[in-house]
């Protein structure tokens, strides 16, 4: 499946958070923006970096009405492992059996490897902004708060 676009419904879902409990994106629409970003792995170089970035700029996110979730197929107990060792103020997914990423199209190398994507989900659920980059990790935090912003 290919990537979802712009103007798309954002299909929701529901995975287990770090600590087990299941969220799903229709627990903040109407209320949030969701920056919604799909990364291939835990304590990996780059995704340790995406996410500290992530963090580091999470107080601007929240306080532009968004909430982030990172999402990979990592396990519960690895996301637990991997927010508590980086300070992590935001919630990890664990979607394990890859479905709701194929669902949202966040792949690359033909579809095969874990792709580096990031949404913003606006409160009704429309996709808003799209990024797809295995290595500007930057643009995705700096693109996603732009747009954050304009929603407000």
């Amino acid at each position: 499946m290919s990537m979802l676009q712009v103007g798309t419904k954002a299909p929701d879902f529901t995975l287990p958070d770090q600590s087990g409990k299941p969220v799903s994106l229709g627990d903040f629409l109407g209320e949030k923006v969701v920056v919604l970003y799909f990364y291939p792995k835990d304590n990996t170089r780059g995704c340790t970096t995406e996410a500290c970035t992530f963090r580091d700029s999470y107080e601007s996110f929240t306080d532009a009405g968004a909430e982030v979730i990172g999402v990979s197929s990592d396990s519960v107990a690895t996301h637990e492992q991997f927010a508590g060792a980086h300070g992590l103020p935001f919630v990890l997914l664990a979607d394990t059996d890859k479905a709701v990423r194929k669902q949202y199209g966040a792949t690359s190398l033909g579809g095969v490897m874990p792709g580096r994507v990031t949404f913003v989900i606006d409160r009704e659920g429309v996709i808003r902004h799209a990024f797809s980059s295995q290595m500007n990790i930057g643009g995705h935090i700096e693109d996603a708060l732009k747009v954050v912003k304009q929603l407000q």
